[in-house]
């Protein structure tokens, strides 16, 4: 069987699935590129924001410039999160809608078997067909973006410290 004929058979869950799948991705791919790039550009990136609070707090304490450099990098970081969110609410929702899928495929199939009996087990197998498929829809959009999710993440953590720390070795 191929693959539009198992999105067809799990009905508008599955398609649901399939557009939170091609929205995720999308953003994946994109904050990816992203903090690749900035993670390169953290020199300069740092350079911008240590000639800034250079320049507005030199007359604070050392301690006072330490937390303005934290406040400037946790904006910045801030900024660049912009999306990450989107791919952890799919990674969440996916199986959710998986597990609908699951119960209208269930209900469709009881319904079936109440008003024709089990004469022809082709119709209940139907809905029984579209709630494993929508399982298995929810389950594979949900793992990767949970995995990406998590890297991001990682990403994220390691682009604000090194802005962290070359921000405070310019500051102080």
């Amino acid at each position: 069987m191929r693959l539009y004929e198992y999105i067809q058979q799990g009905g508008t869950i599955m398609y649901i699935l399939v557009l939170l799948n091609i929205i995720g991705f999308a953003v994946m791919i994109t904050k990816f590129w992203l903090l690749n790039k900035e993670k390169s550009n953290a020199s300069s990136i740092a350079d911008k924001m240590g000639s800034k609070l250079k320049e507005s707090s030199s007359n604070q304490d050392i301690q006072a410039r330490i937390e303005l450099a934290k406040q400037e990098v946790a904006n910045y970081i801030s900024q660049v999160e912009k999306g990450l969110n989107t791919v952890k609410i799919i990674a969440s929702i996916s199986p959710l809608l998986g597990l609908l899928g699951t119960v209208i495929g269930v209900l469709v199939a009881f319904q079936i078997m109440s008003k024709q009996g089990l004469s022809d087990p082709s119709y209940f197998a139907q809905g029984i067909s579209m709630a494993l498929i929508t399982t298995v829809g929810g389950m594979s959009v949900a793992i990767p973006h949970f995995v990406g999710h998590s890297y991001l993440l990682g990403m994220l953590d390691s682009l604000e410290a090194k802005l962290e720390k070359e921000i405070l070795s310019r500051v102080l």
